[in-house]
């Protein structure tokens, strides 16, 4: 079976290593990836997106027009893509940058406060790690064991960084688990 996943927000949030995390959980789980960032030349600030497309047998085509589910990290990126999402999706929603929803009721709206949470842990800047482990415990596209042990590779030659991430992690499972 083949799911894709879209991450979108602004350059400098994280999105194409979110991306990274969960096609990196998807692989040491066996699976074909396809992993395709797409960014603007002023990159942070500007518009990012990046598909993310898993599946148990070789994968056809890196293009997809209808994803099964969305990350948006910012208004703009919901408003753009969450119109394509298939039905039964998840839509995670970054509510600390993005106060409206969906206007859908045939996906699942996935409501986290990642900015609010990170900020909470020390650094705004988990909280990509927050909405990707909210997604994937949400969406179960990967092990969440898998990918937290992805998350402490990423960042091992930051060992300092390992502990943030981790209670962002954590704190996304507790979102993901509350809803």
């Amino acid at each position: 079976m083949q799911k894709e996943v879209m991450f979108a927000g602004f350059g400098g949030q994280g999105i194409l290593l979110s991306a990274k995390l969960l096609a990196y959980a998807a692989m040491k789980q066996g699976s074909q990836v396809m992993w395709i960032p797409s960014y603007g030349p002023e990159m942070r600030g500007g518009t990012a997106y990046c598909t993310v497309v898993v599946s148990d047998r070789l994968i056809g085509s890196p293009i997809i027009k209808n994803p099964a589910h969305l990350v948006a990290m910012n208004r703009p990126s919901l408003e753009k893509f969450a119109q394509v999402v298939k039905p039964n999706g998840v839509v995670m929603i970054n509510s600390s940058l993005i106060p409206v929803r969906t206007n859908r009721d045939d996906v699942q709206e996935l409501i986290v406060p990642a900015n609010e949470i990170a900020v909470s842990l020390g650094s705004v800047k988990c909280a990509n790690i927050v909405a990707v482990s909210a997604f994937a415990a949400k969406s179960g596209m990967v092990d969440v064991d898998i990918l937290r042990e992805c998350i402490k590779s990423e960042f091992a030659s930051k060992a300092k960084l390992i502990p943030l991430n981790m209670k962002a992690f954590d704190e996304g499972l507790k979102i993901a688990a509350a809803s």
